[in-house]
């Protein structure tokens, strides 16, 4: 989990995602704080595609530029099939779903007490 200064990159770097997915046209968006949660990272995003084809678009697109412009190189997985994409940056994790598979397991009813996920402000 980040401290200090690296809750700083890590808070830059989920400004920096959540404008990457608006640009990308992710609909949906929804962010949960996991700070005092869990150690796998500071905060999770939720979003949809509309299209298998969109799902990997966005998740590969989000990839690239987190390692352009961060220097890490994130963990990517389902990408080749499209449904659930999991690009996991280290501070942030991001899951890029198609519509039907987010219904199906509702990530955000897990990961939220009484409504802690918020839609992020553009």
């Amino acid at each position: 989990m980040a401290v200090g200064s690296d809750m700083a990159t890590s808070d830059a770097l989920l400004a920096r995602i959540l404008t990457t997915l608006d640009e990308d046209k992710a609909e949906d968006v929804v962010q949960i704080s996991l700070r005092g949660k869990t150690e796998i990272g500071d905060y999770m995003i939720i979003c949809s595609g509309r299209s298998t084809r969109q799902v990997s678009a966005i998740s590969e697109k989000l990839a690239q530029m987190v390692k352009d412009e961060f220097g890490r190189t994130p963990k990517v997985e389902g990408k080749d099939t499209g449904d659930w994409v999991l690009i996991d940056t280290g501070d942030v994790i991001v899951h890029v779903f198609r519509p039907e598979v987010r219904e199906f397991y509702q990530l955000e009813k897990m990961w939220t007490d009484g409504g802690e996920a918020v839609a992020p402000k553009n």
